[in-house]
């Protein structure tokens, strides 16, 4: 196995010209002579790190990739219930976007960019936000924005996440 397919799972750093750029293995083929496709994850030093949040400043789409928008995702179980409870929406919400992901053949390394709205959105709640998306994208954090709104589509959900996704 060549050395660029062992390191096509692997985390790489880079250091130019004040950027520190993160570059993410997604693999995407199934056969040995296909290339891999690649997130690339910018953070310029000159700015604040935003990864202790749960994301990154940018994130950079390989080439000829194809691009998948997955809706907003709330806090519904299967059955449509919404619990009235912030934490357990915003779980479950990540638990949909998993199956939506599932449903496209993708993983969370292949997210490039994640919306969240937040109904009366205050700092108390960014430590469920930071939580749950560490536990989904581990290091390979998206860019991402938060935006605080009034309220969503449907008048007890608090919270809603939305994804691109690089496709093989």
């Amino acid at each position: 196995m060549s050395r660029e397919k062992i390191m096509s799972r692997a985390i790489k750093h880079l250091l130019i010209e004040g950027l520190i750029i993160m570059t993410m293995g997604v693999p995407t083929a199934t056969t040995a002579n296909e290339k891999d496709l690649k997130l690339t994850i910018v953070n310029p030093q000159n700015l604040y790190d935003p990864s202790p949040n749960g994301y990154s400043t940018a994130v950079i789409t390989p080439r000829g990739a194809r691009v998948a928008y997955i809706s907003g995702q709330g806090g519904q179980d299967s059955t449509g219930a919404l619990s009235p409870d912030f934490a357990v929406q915003v779980e479950q919400a990540y638990t949909n976007l998993r199956t939506a992901l599932d449903a496209l053949g993708a993983r969370p390394d292949q997210v490039a960019k994640l919306t969240v709205f937040v109904v009366d959105h205050d700092m108390s709640k960014l430590e469920v936000l930071t939580k749950n998306v560490k536990k989904m994208f581990g290091e390979a954090l998206p860019a991402q924005t938060l935006i605080p709104v009034p309220k969503l589509a449907i008048d007890p959900m608090l919270f809603e996440v939305e994804a691109v996704v690089i496709l093989e």
